[in-house]
């Protein structure tokens, strides 16, 4: 079957929406390079739009009908909105989810130290990376420190033109004969990569020279860095036990081509459906079903922990929802599930001539040629998959075809090449309908990845059609 190229069926106004909404989308994604940024600027959002928090409607005993508007966060890094629809609960909602991690390295909980006269940041890696990328490119750390008294200072630094910015350094090409020849997993090893982040020794005051003494004199970077935190953040070395900093490239995300057709930037996966899906989210008026979009955590490493997709988070949300429109209970609960429908957002690998022999060229998604459905995901014989049943499919392709989204399917690469998974298997255990979609990229977990505008755009009109037609 022939794909069709999303770009030539747009008319002005289309490309003028697209270019804004594209916009919005960069400037976005060069800002919220953390689950907790992106978080925090969707609840923003949402409240912007008039949606009211649940736990306040909890505390207060707000009662809801169809038309309002709540959401929740959880532990600063997933959110999940609703908007309550004209049919009950129990017959089910439809549900946009995405992630909003991405790969990168965080900084270990004692991470400090002073080698060669160099200081530096040891880190752990974090989701599937090639490591080698992240050598000699411009970093940057965001997060937050949590001192012991319960206050919590913000680091975001290596982004403004006046920041400094950390790197890891690489070992030069005159003396590297003997790592040119290890396997690409190994040109680089996990414990290599630590940040450099200073480089000049702490000038020891007269007054000062007899404490310093003391100390041996030794180690004066690492304490002129640490008094540089402490004169910064008011932080000291023992804070870092409390700390979530992640190393993200560092600076904005850009239009890429003469054609300014694409968006280079970092983190795409998965903030590219994450952000789509709220846009259409918020946008979608009056629905017949209860809309719901929900954000999360840790899918790059499992979807694990208390605010991935894995914890009842989700659960108790709804849960609280059917409370509050008085459809309580946990039979309620069990049926709302198994009716809803679902698209599980993720990125699908896009279609590079570069590495053509890794795809198989009927089944991949091509950029430009709008968002992508994947029936099902999985690794060689579609193990740890979701498979979206035919009926669901074909329920999903009329509503596309209805509302003219431009879409494709695709695998992810050549039986036995690879694969991959999502968050769908985990929501797909209520008995839900349950779809992967999204958005293809190029260089996926490289720091820097590529999107076209024209999909971007698709997916959030997908994302708005499903959200007013769904209804198996």
């Amino acid at each position: 079957m022939e794909k069709k190229n999303a770009w030539e069926k747009y008319t002005e106004e289309n490309l003028a929406d697209l270019a804004a909404f594209s916009e919005r989308y960069r400037k976005f994604l060069s800002e919220c390079k953390t689950e907790r940024e992106c978080t925090t600027r969707f609840a923003a959002m949402a409240k912007e739009n008039g949606y009211k928090s649940i736990d306040e409607c909890v505390k207060n005993g707000t009662a809801l009908k169809a038309g309002d508007k709540v959401y929740a966060v959880w532990m600063n890094k997933t959110i999940i909105l609703f908007q309550i629809g004209k049919r009950k609960l129990a017959e089910g909602m439809n549900i946009l989810g995405a992630h909003i991690d991405s790969p990168r390295m965080d900084i270990k909980q004692n991470p400090l130290f002073e080698d060669g006269g160099f200081a530096y940041l040891d880190t752990h890696y974090y989701g599937g990376i090639k490591k080698y990328q992240w050598v000699t490119i411009p970093l940057a750390l965001h997060g937050v420190i949590v001192k012991k008294n319960g206050e919590t200072v913000t680091i975001a630094v290596g982004e403004k033109p006046e920041d400094p910015v950390f790197f890891v350094s690489d070992l030069l090409i005159h003396l590297a004969q003997e790592q040119m020849e290890k396997p690409a997993s190994k040109v680089i090893e996990g414990e290599a990569l630590d940040i450099l982040i200073g480089n000049k020794p702490l000038v020891i005051k007269k007054a000062e020279a007899d404490q310093d003494a003391a100390n041996g004199g030794k180690e004066k970077v690492k304490t002129g860095i640490l008094k540089i935190l402490e004169e910064t953040y008011g932080i000291c070395e023992e804070d870092f036990l409390s700390a979530e900093i992640e190393v993200v490239p560092a600076g904005e995300a850009r239009d890429a081509g003469f054609d300014r057709s694409m968006i280079l930037g970092y983190g795409h996966d998965d903030r590219v459906c994450a952000y789509s899906s709220l846009e259409a989210m918020l946008e979608v008026e009056n629905p017949e079903r209860t809309s719901c979009c929900i954000l999360v955590d840790k899918e790059e490493i499992g979807s694990v922990g208390a605010t991935g997709m894995q914890s009842l988070f989700f659960e108790n949300m709804v849960a609280e929802l059917l409370e509050l429109v008085g459809e309580g209970g946990n039979l309620n609960l069990r049926r709302c599930l198994a009716h809803s429908d679902m698209l599980s957002s993720d990125v699908s690998s896009a279609f590079d001539p570069a590495y053509a022999g890794c795809f198989e060229k009927k089944n991949v998604a091509e950029l430009g040629c709008g968002m992508v459905f994947n029936k099902f995901t999985g690794a060689r014989g579609k193990s740890g998959s979701n498979d979206a049943n035919a009926e669901y499919m074909g329920h999903i392709r009329a509503i596309m075809e209805e509302a003219g989204v431009t879409f494709q399917t695709a695998e992810l690469g050549r039986v036995d090449v690879g694969g991959g998974g999502t968050i769908a298997y985990i929501l797909a255990r209520y008995g839900m309908n349950v779809i992967d979609s999204g958005v293809p990229v190029l260089s996926m977990h490289a720091p820097w990845e590529t999107i076209s505008k024209a999909d971007l755009y698709e997916a959030k009109q997908g994302y708005k059609a499903f959200l007013r037609g769904a209804c198996l």
